[in-house]
C-alpha cells in the first residue's frame, strides 16, 4: 500500500543511515520531543502498533489522538482500549482459507461491474503471497513412493482449486502463489517470506523503512511473531477487506509480560515448553490481548524455540506471542540465507526506533507473569484440548482414568453391544487386568498380520505442522530416537500409521544431508508431503480393518502428533483421543503403539538379544542435538531451496487455465462455485433490523471451536454435503475434504454445525450436525435451517464459553449467516471468530447477570425477540425476550458485541466485503 505522509506527524519523519543507504522511518523519539507523550516505555509490540499510527496519520481514519491514547496506554497501567485502525504491510494466505477469498474476490469483480464499477477496482493493494499447503492428504505412508503416491493424489483431487489459483495469480496484482509441494505457509514465512523489517517507496519517491507487519488467513500466523514480526490470524473476510485498502478496526490492546528466565534442562524440547506455556496463558486469560516475552531466559532461546511459542498463541487464546528484535533475530535471518542489507537494516531500525530488545529492556506491560525453563519437563497435552498438559511420566494413569470416566458415562453407540456378543464370528471382547475393566477390546486381521486394539491403541503417529518441523531441534531430535531404534532392533507397531510431513524441503535436506532420513525411514516415517496434513484433518483413511474393528467395537482410537490442536473430530473420525506431543516422543509412541504404556519409565520393547529398551536408552543428549545442527542446518541450504519458491513442478507449470479480468465460473464444477453474497444487491444499505420470533436452530456448549461449527476433514456419503456431491455424479473417493472445497458455498453449507463430534444439547446423547426441524422432529441442521428458511423464519445460536475458539476459519461464520442464523447468542466469544460474524453481517451477544443457557433452562423450543437494533451503539446492552417451549416469557439483558463504530456500519451492509464493494462503487 503506498505510503502517505502524515500531517501531524511531519516532524516524526526522520533519516535513517544503514551503511551507503538514506531511508526515512518514523521515529517514536520524535514524535515524542513533537509534544505527541511519553512513549519510551510501551512494550515493543505495541510500538509496532504506534509506528503504523504515525505513518498513516492523517487526521481522519487515524488522528494525533489515536497517537496520544498510546500515552496514555501507558500512564494508566497498560490499559487505554480504544477504537484504531491498524494497517498491516501484507497479507498470508494458505489454500483453504485462500481459495475462498480468491473466490470472493472474483465474485467482487462481478458484484462491481454489477454496480457500475470497473473490474480492476477490485485488486490487492496489500502484497499477498498464498501458499498451497492444506490439500495434500496422506493416502500412502510407510514406504519410499509415498510422496509421489501423495503428490498425484493431490493434483488428480484439486486440480480445479489450482487451476482457479493459477487464474487469480494471473489476475489480480500483488497477488504471488506458492506452488504445493514447497512448505507450510507458516514455515515459508518464517524461513523466507518475513523480513523483520520492511522498506518501501511512499508517493514522493524516497525509500521508507518500517517494521514488517501482516495478517493472515490462517490462526497460526503468530507464528511470525518469533521473529519479531507481528503478525496474527484475522479471517478470510477480514483479510480481503484489508487487501483491499481497509484498515483493521481494533482496539488498543493490552500486553501481559511472560517473563522467561533460566534454560531448558537436559531431556527437554521446545514442545513441552510451549505445551507449558499453553497451559499458563490459558489459566491467566489472555484472549484478545497481546503477549509479549522477555526476560534473561531468552538469550537461552534460539529462535525455532521462539516460532514454536508464537505459533500457539491461538492455542493460549492470545492475538500474538511477540519476541522483540535482538541478537538472535539476527542470527536466525542470517542463518535463513536473508540478504545482508536487510539485516543490517533491521538491526540500525531496531536501535534506531527503541524496538531492540538489551539488557535494559524493561518496558511497562498491563500484567505479567513468569516461569523458570528449568522447571519444564517433559510433557503432551491432549486428549482434546491443547492446554490440558500431561507430564509424560503420568500420561499413561492420565489416559486410564479418561477411559474410565469416559466408559461410565457414556452409553455405547453403532449397536456396539450387539456387536460384542460374537458378530461377524469374532471373539468377544475382554478387559485390559489392571486398568478397572474399562478397556474395551477388539479383533482385526490386516496384511500386517493379527493382532488386538484396545482403549489406547496408538493408530495414528504423525511428526507433522509447522509448529514443530520448523525447529531443526526437535527434528534432528526425532531423527536420532529413531536411528537408535534402528540399531536396537526396534519398529513401529504394525498398527501404528506413521508420516513425516516437514513444513519445508529444508528439513527434508539437512534430515538427508545427517543421514537421519533413512533412519526415519526405517521405522515407517517416510516423507508423505509437504504440508499440514494431520494437523489439519488430512491423516487420510486408517486400514479398512482397522477402522472396522475402533467403530465396530466403539474402541477409543488414539493419535500422537507433533501439531498444535487436538480438538475432537479434527485428526480422525477414527481418533477420539489425539495428543500433542515433540516429534522424539511421537517416534517412542509409535514403538509401542499403545497410550497405556507409560513410556517414561516402562520397556518400550526389547532389543535383538532380548535386553528391556527403555526411552533413555534412545533419546539423544542435548549437546548430540546441538552439534548435528550446527554441522547439518546451513544457509546454502535455505538459499538453495528457496530459490525458486514460486516456479513449482512441472505438474503446477504444466497447469492451463482461462484468462480475463473477471472468472468465468464452470457450471458444473464442484469446487469453485459464484458465491451469493453480492448478487442483486443494492447501491445503499439499510438499518439493522430487529430480531423477531427467531428459532433456535443449535444449543451448544463450551469450548465450541470453529472445528465444530465448520470442520475441515472428510465427510460421508450420508452428510448433507455427501448427497450433494453425489447427486453430481462424484464418487465417494473423490469426495476430498470440507477444507479443500471452501469454495463451494453448496457444500460448505450442508457441512456447517457438521462436525461428528458436536453436540447439540437440544437432543439428548446425539452426536453430529442434528437438530430439530420446524416440525420438532430430529434432522440434519442443513435441512431444518433450509425448512426454517423456506418459512421466512430467523434463527439464533446459543452457547456457551470460548465460542468460536481455534482456527481464524471463515466458513464458521459464512456457513452461519448462509444458514439464516441472525445473532449467536454466546457466554463469551473468542477473538478472530467474533470479528468473522461481524464481517458477515451476523450479531454476536453475550449473556449478562450471570445468565447461561443452563441456568435459563433452555431446551431449544424457545423463540428469541431482540428489538431496538437499527440505533444500537457498540457493547450496548439490549433487553431479550425469550418465549419459552411452555409459552412462559422470561427477559434477559445481553451485550452486543459490535465492539466499534466501524463494526455497526459492517452489519448494517450485509458484511465487511458488502461495506468495501458499495465504497468502491461510489467512488467510481
Amino acid at each position: 500500500m503506498p505510503i502517505t505522509v502524515g500531517h501531524d506527524t511531519a516532524k516524526a519523519r526522520q533519516t535513517l543511515k544503514v551503511g551507503d543507504r538514506s531511508l526515512a522511518y518514523y521515529s517514536i523519539e520524535a514524535a515524542e520531543k513533537a509534544g505527541l507523550g511519553d512513549f519510551s516505555r510501551l512494550p515493543a509490540a505495541l510500538k509496532v502498533v504506534l509506528e503504523n499510527m504515525l505513518r498513516f496519520e492523517d487526521g481522519k481514519t487515524v488522528t494525533t489522538d489515536d497517537i496520544k491514547a498510546f500515552s496514555e496506554w501507558a500512564d494508566r497501567g497498560g490499559k487505554n482500549p480504544i477504537e484504531i485502525a491498524y494497517r498491516p504491510a501484507r497479507v498470508l494466505m494458505q489454500d483453504f482459507t485462500g481459495v475462498p477469498a480468491v473466490v470472493d474476490l472474483a465474485a467482487m469483480r462481478d458484484g462491481i461491474v454489477a454496480l457500475g464499477g470497473n473490474a480492476q477496482q477490485i485488486n490487492p493493494l496489500n502484497p499477498v503471497d498464498l501458499v498451497i499447503d492444506h490439500s495434500v492428504m496422506i493416502d500412502e505412508f510407510g514406504n519410499p513412493r509415498a510422496f509421489q503416491v501423495n503428490v498425484d493424489r493431490e493434483y488428480e483431487r484439486n486440480i480445479e482449486r489450482y487451476q482457479f489459483l493459477k487464474w487469480g495469480q494471473g489476475a489480480f496484482n500483488n497477488f504471488r502463489v506458492v506452488p504445493p509441494g514447497t512448505g507450510i505457509c507458516h514455515q515459508v514465512n518464517l524461513e523466507y517470506l518475513g523480513r523483520t523489517v520492511w522498506s518501501d517507496k511512499d508517493q514522493s519517491g524516497e525509500e521508507v523503512a518500517y517494521p514488517d507487519t501482516l495478517v493472515g488467513t490462517d490462526s497460526h500466523t503468530t507464528m511470525i511473531n518469533g521473529l519479531a514480526v507481528l503478525g496474527w490470524g484475522v479471517g478470510g473476510i477480514e483479510a480481503e477487506a484489508a487487501m483491499l485498502g481497509q484498515p483493521i478496526s481494533m482496539l488498543i490492546p493490552e500486553v501481559v509480560g511472560f517473563k522467561l528466565t533460566g534454560a531448558m534442562v537436559e531431556g527437554t524440547t521446545a514442545t513441552d515448553l510451549v505445551l507449558r506455556v499453553v497451559e499458563m496463558l490459558r489459566e491467566k486469560g489472555v484472549v484478545g490481548k497481546f503477549v509479549e516475552f522477555y526476560g534473561d531466559g531468552l538469550d537461552n532461546l534460539p529462535l525455532a524455540d521462539r516460532a514454536t511459542i508464537g505459533n500457539m498463541a491461538p492455542e493460549y487464546g492470545a492475538t500474538c506471542g511477540f519476541f522483540p528484535i535482538d541478537d538472535e533475530t539476527l542470527k536466525y535471518l542470517e542463518l535463513t540465507g536473508r540478504d545482508e542489507d536487510g539485516i543490517a537494516l533491521v538491526e540500525a531500525y531496531a536501535k534506531a526506533n527503541g524496538m531492540w530488545r538489551g539488557k535494559d529492556y524493561d518496558p511497562v506491560y498491563t500484567d505479567t507473569l513468569s516461569l523458570d525453563m528449568g522447571t519444564v519437563v517433559p510433557a503432551i497435552s491432549g486428549p482434546k484440548r491443547p492446554q490440558d498438559h500431561i507430564a509424560l511420566d503420568v500420561a499413561a494413569k492420565t489416559f486410564g482414568e479418561y477411559v474410565k470416566g469416559f466408559r461410565e458415562g457414556r452409553t455405547h453407540t453403532h449397536n456396539a453391544d450387539e456387536r460384542w456378543e460374537g458378530e461377524g464370528g469374532q471373539p468377544e471382547p475382554e478387559h485390559i487386568p489392571g486398568d478397572q475393566g474399562h478397556h474395551a477390546r477388539g479383533y482385526v486381521a490386516t496384511d500386517d498380520g493379527h493382532y488386538q486394539l484396545h482403549d489406547g491403541s496408538i493408530v495414528i503417529a504423525s511428526i507433522t505442522s509447522c509448529t514443530n518441523t520448523s525447529n531443526p531441534y526437535v527434528m534432528i531430535g526425532a531423527g536420532l530416537v529413531a536411528r537408535k531404534a534402528r540399531e536396537l532392533g526396534l519398529n513401529r507397531k504394525p498398527w501404528v500409521k506413521t508420516s513425516l510431513a516437514p513444513g519445508s524441503q529444508v528439513v527434508s535436506d539437512y534430515l538427508e544431508t545427517a543421514g537421519l532420513q533413512e533412519d526415519l525411514d526405517a521405522i515407517g516415517f517416510n516423507l508423505v508431503g509437504y504440508g499440514c496434513t494431520t494437523c489439519i484433518g488430512n491423516s487420510g483413511p486408517l486400514d479398512p480393518a482397522i477402522s472396522k474393528a475402533i467403530n465396530d467395537y466403539d474402541l477409543i482410537g488414539v493419535s500422537v502428533l507433533s501439531g498444535n490442536r487436538n480438538f475432537e473430530g479434527r485428526i480422525s473420525p477414527d481418533c477420539r483421543a489425539n495428543y500433542l506431543a515433540s516429534p522424539p516422543l511421537v517416534v517412542a509412541y509409535s514403538l509401542v503403539g499403545d497410550m497405556n504404556v507409560d513410556i517414561a519409565n516402562d520397556p518400550l520393547g526389547q532389543d535383538k538379544d532380548g535386553n528391556d529398551v527403555y526411552l533413555k536408552d534412545l533419546w539423544p543428549s542435548t549437546k548430540e542435538i546441538a552439534d548435528l545442527v550446527q554441522k547439518t542446518v546451513t544457509r546454502d541450504a535455505f538459499q538453495e531451496k528457496y530459490a525458486d519458491v514460486f516456479k513449482g513442478d512441472d505438474k503446477w507449470r504444466a497447469i492451463e487455465t482461462s484468462e480475463g479480468e473477471t472468472y468465468d465460473w464452470p457450471p458444473e464444477s464442484t469446487y469453485v462455485q459464484n458465491p451469493p453474497y453480492f448478487q442483486n444487491m443494492s447501491k445503499d444499505p439499510g438499518k439493522i433490523a430487529d430480531i423477531e420470533g427467531a428459532r433456535v436452530l443449535a444449543l451448544l456448549g463450551d469450548m465450541v471451536t470453529t472445528d465444530h461449527i465448520s470442520p475441515a476433514g472428510s465427510f460421508k456419503e450420508s452428510t448433507p454435503a455427501g448427497q450433494y456431491l453425489v447427486e453430481r455424479q462424484v464418487p465417494v473417493r473423490e469426495f476430498n475434504s470440507y477444507g479443500s472445497r471452501r469454495g463451494n458455498h453448496e457444500v460448505m453449507m450442508r457441512g456447517t454445525f457438521a462436525n461428528i463430534r458436536i453436540r447439540n444439547e437440544m437432543l439428548d446423547g446425539v452426536e453430529g450436525g442434528y437438530t430439530k426441524g420446524p416440525d420438532g422432529e430430529q434432522t440434519s441442521i442443513f435441512d431444518a435451517a433450509m425448512a426454517y428458511q423456506e418459512q421466512g423464519t430467523p434463527l439464533v445460536v446459543f452457547a456457551g464459553e470460548q465460542y468460536g475458539a481455534g482456527s481464524s476459519r471463515d466458513w464458521a461464520a459464512k456457513g452461519t449467516a448462509l444458514l439464516g442464523v441472525r445473532a449467536v447468542i454466546a457466554e463469551d466469544f473468542e477473538r478472530i471468530h467474533r470479528s468473522n460474524l461481524v464481517g458477515m453481517g451476523v450479531m454476536p451477544f453475550e449473556f449478562t447477570g450471570g445468565d447461561t443457557r443452563k441456568s435459563l433452562g433452555l431446551t431449544g423450543d424457545e423463540s428469541v425477540t431482540i428489538k431496538g437494533l437499527a440505533d444500537i451503539k457498540p457493547l450496548q446492552e439490549v433487553p431479550c425476550q425469550i418465549k419459552m417451549g411452555d409459552g412462559s416469557t422470561k427477559e434477559i439483558t445481553l451485550r452486543c458485541r459490535i465492539d466499534t463504530a466501524i463494526e455497526k456500519e459492517y452489519v448494517e451492509h450485509g458484511g465487511v466485503l458488502h461495506y468495501v464493494l458499495r465504497d468502491l462503487a461510489k467512488s467510481a
